[in-house]
């Protein structure tokens, strides 16, 4: 129960930064109290300052303090019962708007982001969200470790049995230097991952001992040797930093987006940024959502929200960058891939920060 507390602490917490980011929008007063703006000294014309934007009410008293924290934490902008719906049906919409100018009704981009990593952290820590590992997972792990890289190894040597036997069929050979060629780099790439976890996975390769000895004398390698030595210590400084690093996932993944759009120049890294920051926002209150239902038993709920996220991106696809339905299909393909490497990049780097 000491982690309620700490949640609703973070969830103030992303409502006042929200609101730090996109302040006072949709307010509106009674009456002006003053005739210049206590702010700049221009006579006042209205409920808002025409020189600096301040309200002409400024409040003075320990109820409206509250008020306004109750509102930055509730509301945080009148704006988000209008975002809100636009942001999980129609994407692209939202996206496309926001970036053409159309930015009164919207939260920004940037504001939603803050405030999905800072509600969703406060969901998990609500939720007692951390990992235990036992006693048992390590040997279990190298186990399974070993037996799929025998199963690869084993996969390898039959092709190449194959190989060797067919010499009349051009097609069926290229087929199958293709599949002895992705084979051998799931080998190399099992077999630099048992080096650097020192699992004994036996005799390999020598092309898959040179790539494992490339790897060992990197940060990875220190960074893995830190959280063989303490795995919990890592796990617990994991989940208690990721949302202060979260925002490198925009950078991280922005590129990638430009790279399904390399030769269209009306669309700039602008527009590419603000779509992976709605984008990720929505993924990240999506993870809050399954961890909720995780947590009430209702893992039924759980696949439905893990398929719609597909469709969502294709959506948003679609309607900001004005796609066909195929090629918004197979932009949402690849980018779904570009997705895991972009987590993955952000897994490396931050398991490298907090291991250092």
């Amino acid at each position: 129960m000491s982690d309620i507390p700490e949640a609703l602490t973070d969830l103030a917490a992303a409502g006042l930064v929200a609101r730090a980011v996109e302040p006072s929008a949709g307010e509106s007063w009674l009456s002006p109290e003053h005739e210049h703006c206590l702010n700049c000294a221009l006579a006042l014309d209205g409920h808002y300052c025409a020189n600096c934007g301040q309200s002409a009410h400024v409040h003075r008293t320990l109820s409206a303090f509250f008020h306004d924290l109750l509102h930055g934490v509730l509301h945080f902008e009148g704006k988000i019962w209008r975002t809100l719906p636009v942001w999980v049906w129609r994407p692209g919409r939202l996206t496309r708007e926001y970036i053409d100018g159309k930015r009164a009704k919207y939260i920004s981009p940037i504001a939603l982001f803050l405030f999905v990593v800072f509600v969703t952290y406060a969901l998990f820590s609500a939720l007692g969200g951390g990992i235990k590992l036992d006693a048992e997972s390590a040997p279990n792990a190298e186990a399974t470790m070993q037996e799929a890289y025998a199963e690869v190894d084993a996969a390898v040597a039959l092709k190449q049995a194959e190989l060797k036997t067919t010499t009349d069929d051009p097609a069926k050979i290229a087929k199958l230097e293709s599949e002895l060629a992705e084979l051998t780099q799931q080998r190399r790439t099992m077999a630099a991952i048992g080096d650097v976890t020192g699992v004994d996975i036996g005799d390999t390769p020598s092309d898959d001992l040179q790539i494992s000895e490339a790897i060992n004398d990197g940060e990875v390698r220190k960074a893995w040797q830190k959280a063989k030595d303490n795995p919990q210590l890592l796990i617990y400084k994991l989940q208690t930093n990721a949302y202060k690093f979260a925002w490198l996932l925009i950078p991280l993944s922005a590129p990638f987006v430009w790279l399904l759009f390399p030769f269209q120049r009306r669309f700039k890294l602008y527009d590419h940024t603000v779509f992976v920051t709605y984008s990720i926002a929505f993924m990240l209150s999506l993870v809050g959502i399954a961890s909720l239902c995780a947590y009430f038993n209702a893992s039924g709920l759980i696949a439905p929200l893990l398929l719609y996220a597909p469709f969502h991106l294709y959506r948003q696809l679609r309607g900001t960058y004005e796609l066909s339905r195929r090629g918004a299909i197979w932009r949402m393909l690849v980018l779904s891939i570009f997705c895991w490497i972009a987590v993955l990049l952000f897994v490396i780097g931050i398991t490298v920060a907090v291991s250092g």
